[in-house]
């Protein structure tokens, strides 16, 4: 399936690089530096398939053709800098579409161009480059570089927009040139998937990172194009072998993670199936905790009043039961939960039936009634110091609740020190990078192509 790949690279002499150079390697042309009076000839480079110079509409519409020659345009840019460590091009390499054909790659590129010469006035050199022969015949790419400079009648004006220091770009009412490649990615990815729709290609592009995603999985590591070749002739590399470290620590990270994850989650989902709904009335309490079936039937039939007496013995006996059990788990639990609750429910519907029958009843009977009710009243009678507490359904509750914060904040702890890692390596692989820059490169040549 296609990938997304876009990567903005400065073409500064500070690393001992040339835009005469990088543009003859790149269309695979010679191209004769004028300033440094050195010839870069690339004409027997294989696997340029197509190369083209862009500019901008308006300098179309005033018949400025003097860019168009890729010898004079890049002259230009290397005669419009003084400074030794100017920038003097800048790079967008791009990952294409292997799924398109190879004339629908060119027009994808081109309108890519024609959007950045227009969007900020500058001339645009593209090259598109076949995949490598002892490579991946599906890595379809293409360098586009750009002028740091506006294209005028006379040569090379004022500095790109995207040039511009951020001090500079506030004062313009600008945003930081960070949000600049931010939307030229973004750009990019759209007009992808804009060919990719017109072709009646079901893939898509998209330039967000796999956490932005949501899509749980290590990111690939890029060897770049020097480790690359190196390991296509046979030859172990340090960084490769890095690399191959790197990987399996991760691999044996993520499955210690999963392992830990799904065993909070089952945790999590104990708890919760532990936290029962009590709402209901003492007889449905009485069925779940004797496993008594409650058909229609029963459920239909009234039933009768029980009398106070009655009512009295099922009460002790129930609260002598639950004694017998606390002491016998040593621990709270939900079925003694449900049964505290039945008795809490028995209490009180038994209170009520009382005081109704109260009114209606002689003199004796009322006194019978009000001395079983000041019995009930009374104080249970204090537990021995081995009964354990009895935890309320409101703790109870609060406990599961409890645990399962504790266990969302794990998790995203977890999260939080995955992307920090993540963040680390990244660093570390751009320090290398830049140590790469750093060393320059060899007169006549500005490197070997892009490897996915």
């Amino acid at each position: 399936m296609a990938i997304y790949h876009l990567s903005v690279k400065p073409i500064s002499r500070g690393a001992g690089r040339s835009a005469t150079a990088a543009a003859a390697y790149r269309s695979g042309e010679l191209v004769h530096d004028l300033t440094s009076d050195e010839v870069f000839d690339y004409t027997r480079k294989r696997g340029v398939e197509h190369s083209e110079i862009v500019l901008p509409t308006a300098a179309a519409r005033a018949d400025i053709n003097w860019a168009r020659d890729r010898q004079a345009l890049w002259n230009a840019a290397e005669v419009a800098e003084k400074r030794k460590d100017a920038r003097v091009a800048r790079e967008y390499e791009v990952a294409l579409p292997h799924e398109l054909k190879s004339g629908q790659r060119v027009e994808l590129v081109r309108a890519f161009s024609a959007e950045l010469a227009n969007r900020y006035g500058v001339a645009v050199d593209f090259s598109i480059h076949a995949p490598h022969r002892h490579g991946d015949e599906r890595n379809h790419h293409a360098h586009i570089m750009t002028t740091t400079r506006e294209v005028t009648a006379t040569g090379l004006g004022a500095k790109a927009a995207i040039e511009w220091s951020d001090t500079d770009r506030r004062r313009q009412g600008l945003e930081p040139a960070k949000s600049e490649v931010k939307a030229i990615r973004e750009r990019w990815a759209a007009l992808t998937n804009e060919h990719l729709l017109t072709r009646g290609i079901e893939v898509r592009v998209d330039h967000r990172s796999l956490a932005e995603q949501g899509i749980d999985r290590e990111p690939q590591s890029h060897l770049g194009p020097a480790v690359s070749g190196m390991e296509r002739r046979g030859i172990e590399t340090e960084v490769g072998k890095r690399i191959s470290w790197e990987m399996q620590a991760a691999a044996q990270e993520r499955l210690e993670r999963a392992a830990q994850l799904g065993r909070i989650e089952r945790e999590r989902a104990q708890v919760e199936r532990s936290i029962l709904d009590l709402s209901g009335d003492v007889r449905s309490a009485r069925r779940g905790r004797e496993g008594a079936p409650s058909s229609a039937a029963e459920l239909s039939t009234p039933a009768a009043k029980p009398t106070v007496a009655e009512l009295q013995a099922e009460g002790r006996r129930l609260w002598l039961q639950e004694r017998e059990r606390q002491a016998k788990a040593n621990a709270p639990t939900t079925l003694e939960e449900i049964r505290r609750q039945g008795r809490e429910e028995w209490l009180k519907l038994r209170a009520e039936r009382a005081r109704g029958e109260e009114a209606a009843a002689p003199p004796a009977a009322a006194a019978s009634v009000e001395k079983s009710l000041s019995l009930e009243r009374q104080p249970e009678e204090p537990k021995s110091p081995e009964t354990p507490q009895v935890l309320t359904l409101d703790q109870m509750k609060a406990q599961g609740r409890a645990a399962i914060e504790s266990a969302k904040r794990e998790l995203e702890a977890e999260r939080l020190r995955e992307r920090q890692r993540q963040a680390e390596l990244e660093k570390q692989r751009e320090l290398e990078r830049s140590k790469g820059r750093g060393k320059g490169r060899e007169p006549g040549r500005d490197g070997p192509d892009m490897e996915l």
